[in-house]
């Protein structure tokens, strides 16, 4: 993840569309990337505990996390192992792939993708499941270290990481890790696209959709007619952010 600077956005005419809004009877907790920092995590649980209590849902409430449960913090087995349950501060929950999600994933295929994990956080992952490097040449390092979290991780959890969603349509609103490509149907984005996307998914302009993303770091969350962008950096600010979505409306949650 990289800092992005937003001041763009803010100066540039609203859309034509209407604006977004979910189903009637809906409220949804949107999650940030939460990064392995399980404190973070705990922290945020009993705040929307709390504001189920302030003002009840009208109809259904659920939870959608935004990907990004792993990496550079140090409790990302403690994490999948909280959410596979599927609910979260007594809702239920779905779950949205991140690039880190996908980079691990792809590492338990092929241990020569391992560096490219590793220099973005998944060492971290690694010694959350227990699994340290040992001796000898780059190549039998990744492969010891492949074969180590395939045997390190439990079943359900990688059930839970090969059930992750790409992105999720509720009304007005498109729920997905980094962006959209503008321009192109959902059906026809690129998984890449979904995962990573920035400079071209920031560039556009009445989208067909508020899009609900994180993966990009920014210092305060970010609610624009097109946009909730709620990525405030919790592995290293220990912020974590959930966006608070019915109909029309949209507020902000921190922990």
């Amino acid at each position: 993840m990289s800092r992005f600077s937003f001041d763009f956005l803010r100066r540039r005419k609203a859309p034509s569309r209407p604006p977004a809004s979910l189903p009637p009877g809906l409220r949804v907790y949107a999650i940030g990337d939460v990064h392995g920092r399980l404190d973070c995590l705990l922290t945020l649980e009993p705040a929307i505990r709390r504001d189920i209590l302030k003002r009840p849902p009208q109809g259904e409430a659920i939870v959608i996390f935004m990907g990004d449960y792993i990496d550079r913090g140090p409790d990302s087995s403690a994490i999948i192992n909280v959410l596979r349950h599927r609910r979260f501060a007594g809702l239920p929950a779905r779950f949205l792939l991140g690039n880190h999600e996908d980079a691990m994933l792809r590492f338990l295929d092929d241990g020569k993708v391992g560096p490219a994990w590793f220099a973005h956080g998944g060492m971290a992952t690694l010694a959350s499941y227990g699994v340290k490097p040992t001796g000898g040449s780059s190549d039998s390092r990744e492969e010891q270290l492949r074969k180590g979290l395939a045997e390190a991780l439990p079943p359900a959890h990688r059930e839970f990481l090969e059930s992750l969603e790409l992105w999720i349509e509720l009304g007005g609103y498109m729920f997905v890790h980094a962006g959209i490509r503008p321009g192109k149907p959902i059906e026809q984005q690129r998984r890449e696209d979904l995962l990573m996307i920035r400079d071209a998914f920031f560039a556009g302009t009445n989208l067909p959709w508020r899009v609900v993303h994180g993966h990009t770091v920014i210092e305060k969350p970010l609610l624009t007619r097109d946009r909730i962008s709620i990525d405030t950096g919790a592995y290293a600010t220990g912020i974590l952010t959930c966006a608070v979505i019915e109909g029309e409306s949209a507020e902000i949650l921190t922990a």
